[in-house]
């Protein structure tokens, strides 16, 4: 594949750009990890989400890169990538973002770095060198993750209340608010496995398209994955309360039992969808976990108008992004050559 020579300050600017789009996502989404395990009081937010930090960077041991080459090379042809595209993609996902965690919207991080890239290629070279099949695949992991984290979450809810049926709800509690620590850690492992492999993801694209790594190469830089999953860390130990009370408590009251529920099932879809590559949305995965829960124990249970309102978040997050990315890349047209 052709490279440019690119000024280095350039490369990086846009390296701690993606960085920083890292610890925004850790910090946006760590709601998705803690929200259950503070909303049913087993751990204060300050422990959880230090413990949900460093099961975020257990993960770089525990997954291969599947996920990041998917969006390095599956999303989008390599060779229309340009650090002006990259520019685009990661201004669109970051401003989403800032948007959304200032709404207190649990919308999707991933999908709007996907959004991101999309549109700064469309602006760039039209449609014609996006990779259809990818794109796709990762638009049905919108309906997927959350029906699949819907399904898991309401099994596991009826499997435990068939199998705890004897037990007295006082003793029931007790065991699974140690249980809870166990899912907690879980899911917080798949979101760090998927989630920070999306920045790793990007940062090899920008590498490939300027001549620091090659295309033939089987994986991206070792400080790439080591920093990656440090910043996804870091945000998450930084993260958002405004998110965490909307999917603790807003879409469904939880208690412990359903907390480890919702989370062994979400943990279960993000470990299934970051072992086939697919970039999903661990705010999807564990919404519809919550529901499918809340919904197990009466349908009335479910706040249905709040789970509406992140509905909407969902649907406008690829073209919302895609539109600030467009615009993104033209301004960085006039900031450099």
């Amino acid at each position: 594949m052709e490279t440019v020579p690119i000024a280095l300050w350039v490369v990086v600017l846009l390296v701690v750009m993606a960085l920083l789009f890292d610890f925004m996502n850790g910090f946006h989404d760590a709601a998705n990890s803690i929200a259950t395990v503070v909303s049913t009081g087993v751990l204060r937010p300050t422990q959880a989400v230090v413990f949900a930090a460093f099961f975020n960077f257990v993960a770089i041991f525990i997954f291969h890169l599947s996920v990041a080459a998917t969006i390095g090379k599956g999303i989008v042809q390599p060779g229309v990538v340009d650090t002006h595209v990259v520019f685009g993609a990661l201004s669109g996902a970051i401003t989403w973002n800032i948007i959304t965690w200032y709404y207190g919207i649990p919308s999707s991080s991933s999908h709007a770095l996907i959004g991101g890239i999309v549109g700064a290629v469309i602006a760039k070279a039209g449609s014609g060198y996006l990779i259809a099949s990818g794109i796709w695949r990762t638009v049905a992991f919108i309906f997927v993750s959350p029906a699949l984290g819907f399904l898991l979450g309401s099994l596991m809810m009826v499997l435990v209340a068939w199998v705890f049926r004897h037990t007295t709800p006082l003793r029931a509690d007790k065991w699974f608010r140690r249980l809870q620590l166990f899912s907690a850690g879980a899911y917080s492992l798949g979101h760090g496995g998927n989630d920070a492999q999306k920045t790793i993801g990007i940062i090899w694209l920008l590498l490939i398209s300027t001549g620091y790594a090659s295309a033939t190469d089987a994986s991206p830089p070792g400080w790439v994955i080591v920093c990656c999953y440090f910043a996804i860390a870091l945000g998450t130990m930084f993260g958002g309360w405004r998110i965490v009370k909307t999917m603790g408590q807003r879409i469904t009251k939880l208690k412990p039992v359903g907390g480890f529920c919702a989370e062994t099932g979400g943990a279960m879809t993000l470990f299934l969808a970051t072992a086939m590559g697919i970039p999903v949305s661990t705010t999807h995965t564990i919404t519809g976990a919550i529901v499918g829960v809340g919904s197990v124990q009466r349908a009335s249970a479910v706040r249905w108008g709040v789970a509406g309102n992140i509905i909407w978040a969902w649907v406008l997050t690829i073209p919302a992004s895609a539109f600030v990315a467009a615009i993104g890349y033209w301004i960085s047209l006039t900031l450099y050559v």
